[in-house]
């Protein structure tokens, strides 16, 4: 029997219903599936690599293991720059459990350490393995960190958390001698990489490669065993040695130091001394220098300036003042050459033929040029003269006739051969160009260049020259740098002389180092002079155009010396930017410095000395030692050393001596010995000394009971004294010895 038609049609509904409902089955897990297989492939196929790292990061993490920083040693291995070891202190909060311990840990450790307590708690809430909060500790932090830890790990209620503090070696860069050579060494920053001299130019050799070691940690971040644990050392930085000699940077900056006092120098001053075979440099002194072991603090007389500024203006003020101190003047600063510069000129017009010992020159004390007047520093002038004489004068006119000879063209292929048109090379960073006339060089700018106006150099471009002129005309390149050896002693880079070309002949060469040696000999102590030494140079005074100090104009002084003329083995440059003292030209300001420098560098180098018979007589002798010795015995023994001998008190033993044991005193100089403390306190007071000849200076030192070390010129009938090392007027001891300076007349050069 047919069903009815509601039956059917109800049926044929649950049956279209239970058709739709396993077609949205089916959609449903083939878009679900086909969106996990799609996820899953990008994930296996696209980020597989990316997962796999974050995963690797996850179970693993790594600290760096500081690598020390390379030795710089002096050219005698003395050592200027040396990593210490110091530690870091690192920060592990993962390992905190609860606040307190958080506190606890935060409150001990702002105590050792002296840091912030808040800025601590603030760090122990991170979860992190490896938090630094503080670098560079010295022993006594380390030792008060060290017994904190064993408190922690005797303790029940902390003794899980001892892991929340470590520490890491570390290294610190001292510099033994302060502020010597400064310009040169340079410093490091915060992160130990060079920032200044050859802490920067050699970073990449100095600094070493970094270590590291890699823990692992399980699911629930907590470190594994150590045989999970994988080091990986570092790799310690090369060592230089430089070619700075630590006796010679200490005697020229010694020496340059007084001369900024004793000349009011008010914008510093350069010494550079030059084998001027090899191109090293024996010593660079820019003084003031600044300590290396500080160099952030600048003199008090800067910051008193800066404090006086509207608070806006200190910061850029400061890093001004910084930027100048750290300044290396000796390649950073250009100026012109003044007559130092007669030595180039001299030398070209040499090598062209264009002059001879014959050739004549005359100076009626001005030259006019257009509309340009050009004055000798003698407006009186010189007259007639011959070469040399145009020289020892250091006679503008002379030299812009000698520069009309050499023209246009050649000078300037001379100055180019002669390194001035680009920089030394030398290794140091921060080395400036020449500033060369912007057109084409006319008469006018002939005229200045010849005396070393007009254009500017670097003080370590001057020096360089001058060893061309001394050495047999060969153009060396400068360097500081004479070797680097590795960690384990192998030598990675050794620095060989590079001489860049033959700018003068030897003959020339010859020839201007025998006319700068009769130039220092006629001009004695104020063109450089050295009794026992054959010293030549040159004297210069050059005007800073557009540059004036207190309605004044300002100047640069300036003397360049090589030593032994006969045989050169290095020069010195001596520079003083802006004097404001009682004179400023280069023959009364640089040149008494050079002498003292040259004075001890000569004898310390072994170049030996020999005096002609008039020098030998005022060569110092050393004291012997009288105290304790009775009165008769003591001043037989001093007869018997060479000496007179005075006698002062009534005692019978001798209880002091005037000069001391081992002090330098003339040959034949007079001994004095005191016998009881009344004779012992007497005092002289010093005449002045000043302006005479060596015999009456001796006869006036003798009547007052004082010795004299007679330096300088004392062969020409013209020597007369022209420093004293003791003010007049001042009280000392009877047979005080007073270093007297002899020189010609003075006669100021420029």
């Amino acid at each position: 029997m047919a069903q009815p038609p509601k039956k059917r049609s109800q049926r044929g509904a649950m049956q279209l219903l239970r058709f739709r409902s396993t077609i949205l089955i089916i959609l449903i897990l083939v878009i679900g599936f086909g969106a996990v297989t799609v996820r899953l492939g990008h994930l296996t196929l696209v980020m597989g690599a990316e997962l796999q790292e974050q995963s690797v990061d996850q179970m693993l993490y790594d600290t760096t293991v500081n690598a020390k920083r390379g030795t710089i040693y002096d050219a005698n291995g003395k050592i200027l720059a040396q990593s210490a070891s110091v530690w870091r202190v690192v920060f592990a909060p993962h390992y905190f459990e609860n606040n307190a311990q958080r506190k606890y840990v935060s409150r001990k450790l702002s105590k050792i350490l002296d840091l912030d307590y808040k800025d601590l708690y603030k760090k122990s809430k991170q979860n992190s393995f490896y938090i630094v909060i503080k670098r560079r500790i010295e022993s006594d932090e380390r030792e008060k960190i060290l017994k904190f830890q064993q408190q922690l790990k005797d303790s029940d209620k902390y003794r899980k958390i001892v892991n929340v503090i470590a520490l890491f070696d570390d290294f610190r860069r001292y510099y033994p001698y302060n502020d010597l050579a400064s310009a040169v060494i340079g410093f490091t920053g915060s992160d130990d990489q060079g920032l200044e001299g050859v802490e920067y130019q050699y970073n990449e050799y100095l600094t070493g490669t970094p270590g590291r070691i890699i823990k692992a940690r399980n699911a629930n971040q907590t470190d594994m065993p150590f045989q999970y644990e994988q080091n990986v050392g570092a790799k310690d930085g090369d060592s230089l040695t430089l070619t700075i000699d630590e006796t010679i940077q200490s005697i020229a900056e010694k020496y340059m130091k007084q001369g900024l006092i004793n000349n009011n120098v008010l914008n510093r001053g350069v010494c550079i001394i030059m084998n001027v075979k090899t191109g090293a440099i024996l010593a660079m002194a820019v003084a003031d220098g600044y300590d290396l072991n500080n160099p952030y603090d600048l003199p008090e007389a800067d910051l008193a300036a800066i404090r006086q500024l509207p608070k806006k203006d200190r910061a850029t003020a400061e890093s001004a003042a910084l930027g100048a101190m750290w300044r290396n003047k000796a390649i950073a600063d250009t100026y012109y050459p003044g007559s130092v510069f007669k030595m180039c000129t001299a030398s070209m017009a040499l090598n062209e033929g264009k002059v001879s010992d014959n050739s004549s020159f005359y100076c009626s004390g001005v030259v006019k040029l257009y509309t340009e007047q050009i004055h000798c520093h003698n407006r009186n002038g010189h007259g007639s003269q011959d070469f040399f004489n145009a020289i020892a004068n250091s006679c503008n006119p002379a030299f812009i006739q000698i520069g009309n000879l050499i023209g246009t063209k050649k000078f300037q292929n001379y100055y180019n051969a002669f390194g001035f048109s680009e920089p030394t090379g030398i290794d140091l960073p921060g080395e400036s160009e020449d500033i060369w006339f912007d057109h084409e060089m006319g008469e006018v700018d002939l005229a200045v260049s010849s005396f070393g106006q007009g254009f500017s150099i670097t003080p370590i471009q001057m020096i360089t020259a001058a060893s061309a002129v001394a050495n047999g005309g060969k153009v060396v390149q400068p360097y500081v740098v004479q070797k680097i050896v590795d960690a384990d002693g192998n030598v990675v880079k050794n620095t060989e002389t590079v001489v860049k070309r033959q700018v003068i002949s030897k003959e020339v060469s010859a020839k201007m180092c025998d006319y700068l040696e009769r130039n220092t000999i006629k001009g004695g102590v104020n063109n450089g002079y050295i009794a026992g030494y054959r010293v030549g140079g040159k004297t210069g005074t050059s005007e800073k155009i557009g540059h004036s100090t207190g309605g004044s104009e300002d100047y640069i002084a300036s003397f360049c010396g090589i030593a032994p003329a006969d045989d050169p083995q290095v020069a010195c440059l001596v520079f003083f930017d802006t004097p404001k003292g009682a004179n400023y030209y280069g023959s009364l300001v640089s040149a008494p410095v050079f002498v003292n420098i040259m004075s001890e560098v000569l004898p310390y180098l072994e170049i030996q000395a020999e005096y002609s018979e008039s020098e030998k007589q005022y060569i110092d002798t050393v004291a012997g030692s009288y105290i304790g010795l009775s009165a008769e015995k003591a001043a037989a023994q001093a007869k018997k050393d060479g000496f007179t001998v005075t006698v002062k008190g009534e005692g019978k033993k001798v209880i002091s001596q005037i000069p001391t044991a081992a002090a330098k005193i003339p040959t034949g100089g007079n001994v004095v010995l005191y016998t009881d403390e009344d004779s012992a306190s007497n005092k002289v007071m010093v005449p002045n000394l000043v302006g005479y000849s060596v015999s009456t200076v001796n006869s006036v030192a003798s009547y007052y009971g004082l010795n004299v070390s007679i330096s300088g010129v004392t062969s020409s009938s013209s020597a007369i004294s022209q420093t004293q090392s003791i003010m007049s007027g001042e009280l000392v001891p009877e047979g005080t010895v007073i270093s007297v300076k002899f020189g010609g007349a003075t006669v100021v050069q420029d």
